[in-house]
């Protein structure tokens, strides 16, 4: 998204690349408990504002600040959901880990600090991390609802296709426009991050939503290093800095298992 000539019609297609991975799990799957569709709903709404916001805030700042900083705090805010709203209680050392992941991951975004970042991204930042902690929460309740976790998954990716039926009728001609690479491309990352997300629910029903929230999240630094290898943004000393303290945050969690 961030490379995309055109955020708007790239989440469009995300979108369809997520729901065509949707499609073929709930057509092998029974259809899931009843008990889960309202989480299913507010997901999807949740979903909604999470593409618009993120658009916004792509268009605000680089790669290697946006994602660290709604990354960053979308571990904490889930794990304290998850403790006042799910009654999920860690033990010290498990927070001592996600704190370990969310200081490591914040690290990336230092040169906020000295105004690397304008005000409205920051706070589109912000907003993402509350929306990401947000559907996490609320799905994290839905697949454990479901009684079926990839009836529920693929049901997930195919709701969000009703963000690519808003962007599509408005932009046919450039959609058109659009080079075959692009699309491909796009669509492949649907399928991409369907399969992590994917994942990710499946691994909410067999531990702490605060701590899958945590690994999960580690993938910002696979991001930063995307942001400096592929877009060329900022240097990469931090980069290993972030890698260290995240990792400790790993062998911290691992010892809760």
């Amino acid at each position: 998204m961030k490379g995309a000539r055109d955020r708007a019609l790239t989440s469009g297609l995300i979108c369809v690349g997520q729901a065509a991975f949707g499609l073929v799990l709930a057509f092998y799957s029974p259809f899931m408990s009843w008990d889960a569709v309202p989480w299913l709903i507010a997901s999807i709404v949740i979903h909604w504002g999470y593409f618009w916001l993120l658009n916004v805030a792509y268009g605000l700042g680089d790669l290697s600040l946006i994602y660290p900083i709604s990354r960053g705090l979308a571990p904490l805010l889930v794990a304290l959901g998850a403790q006042f709203w799910v009654g999920e209680v860690l033990p010290a050392y498990a927070w001592a880990g996600i704190l370990a992941i969310s200081v490591g991951i914040s690290v990336l975004a230092a040169p906020v600090l000295r105004g690397a970042l304008p005000l409205a991204g920051v706070m589109a930042a912000i907003g993402v991390g509350v929306i990401v902690a947000s559907y996490t929460l609320v799905d994290g309740m839905g697949v454990r609802a479901s009684g079926n976790p990839v009836a529920y998954i693929g049901w997930v990716f195919i709701g969000n296709v009703t963000v690519a039926m808003y962007i599509f009728p408005t932009r046919i001609a450039r959609l058109r426009a659009l080079p075959a690479k692009t699309i491909a491309l796009a669509l492949l990352g649907g399928v991409i991050s369907g399969c992590a997300y994917g994942l990710v629910l499946y691994a909410k029903t067999l531990a702490p939503l605060g701590l899958v929230s945590a690994l999960r999240e580690t993938s910002v630094i696979f991001a930063a290093m995307i942001g400096v290898l592929w877009f060329g943004e900022g240097p990469r000393g931090r980069r290993l800095i972030a890698a260290i303290i995240v990792a400790l945050g790993i062998v911290l969690i691992a010892g809760h298992g």
